[in-house]
């Protein structure tokens, strides 16, 4: 093999094999796991979601939470962005718009830890508008 050339290439190759391995057999069955989808159109990628994205790859597995993360096109909020829609299994999406890293981890400890809801949710307000005529 190309490439693998010591034993610390060689074991680096083997996380990233198992990393692939892992991701595949959460994307089969993301209802049990913790979906984090991170806007990345252009308004999002423009307003810091890279960075929000990376942070959540980052620390979701070092506080041991099992999670799924994925960029998604736009939401619609380009007003919030970066905007990152978080599903817990057994509850319904929540959105949050604003988020930085410093609010993705306060997302990552009390949200998704602790079950806390914390500022920055945006409303669905599609299901308020009635029509008046």
């Amino acid at each position: 093999m190309a490439g693998i050339k010591t034993l610390a290439d060689l074991k680096r190759k083997q996380e990233e094999v198992k990393t692939q391995i892992n991701l595949r057999d959460k994307a089969e069955n993301p209802g049990s796991q913790v979906q984090v989808k991170v806007a990345m159109a252009t308004c999002g990628i423009a307003s810091g979601a890279k960075n929000v994205m990376d942070f959540f790859v980052r620390e979701l597995p070092k506080r041991g939470i099992g999670a799924v993360v994925t960029q998604t096109g736009c939401m619609g909020y380009c007003f919030a962005e970066p905007t990152v829609e978080i599903t817990i299994p057994g509850k319904d999406p929540i959105v949050f718009g604003y988020v930085d890293p410093a609010k993705a981890d306060e997302i990552i400890e009390r949200y998704i830890k602790q079950g806390e809801l914390v500022d920055g949710i945006i409303p669905q307000n599609y299901n308020t508008i009635t029509n008046t005529d």
